[in-house]
């Protein structure tokens, strides 16, 4: 599928458009993916988050990318996996409230990592699945939108799960 690919890579080092923050509720920075921007944006990140008094569980708010070769950051909060059928709703929410952001912006280019699967707990296939889903879902929904979606992944495991999801759609 041509809008979707799937790296390995450290998210901060991509030059795209928007990249998204698995970020906790407060914006203000975090463990993993969230540290990890956080410190390759500098301090004005921080500055700007605290400017937007949070983000609720599936939501996303946009800050520029400072230091970053990205333009952008979305940051979304991931739930915390409880096994509930919610879990999917709010992760998929990640994906497509992302996903509406960037489309507003005019952003063409959008990585995501592997949102809630570090610390929040979300088994990492399960998190794939309703990640690849949300974003086709949403591409096919906006067939007169042009984006590209990188799946960018910390390891080889993760990898294969969305290629995998990238095979079976073709």
């Amino acid at each position: 599928m041509q809008d979707i690919s799937v790296i390995i890579a450290d998210i901060t080092t991509l030059e795209c458009d928007a990249i998204v923050n698995a970020a906790n509720s407060s914006l203000l920075g975090g463990g993993g993916v969230d540290g990890a921007i956080h410190r390759a944006a500098g301090p004005k990140l921080l500055e700007e988050c605290r400017s937007l008094h949070g983000c609720q569980t599936g939501e996303a708010k946009i800050t520029s990318g400072y230091n970053l070769p990205s333009d952008h950051v979305i940051h979304t909060v991931g739930p915390v996996y409880s096994g509930s059928s919610g879990d999917s709703i709010s992760l998929a929410s990640c994906y497509t409230n992302s996903l509406n952001l960037a489309r507003k912006h005019n952003l063409h280019s959008i990585a995501f990592p592997s949102i809630s699967t570090g610390v929040y707990g979300y088994p990492a296939q399960e998190a794939a699945r309703t990640a690849f889903c949300a974003c086709i879902s949403w591409l096919q929904e906006h067939q007169d939108y042009s984006i590209r979606i990188i799946f960018c992944c910390f390891d080889s495991y993760t990898k294969s799960l969305y290629e995998k999801l990238v095979t079976e759609q073709r």
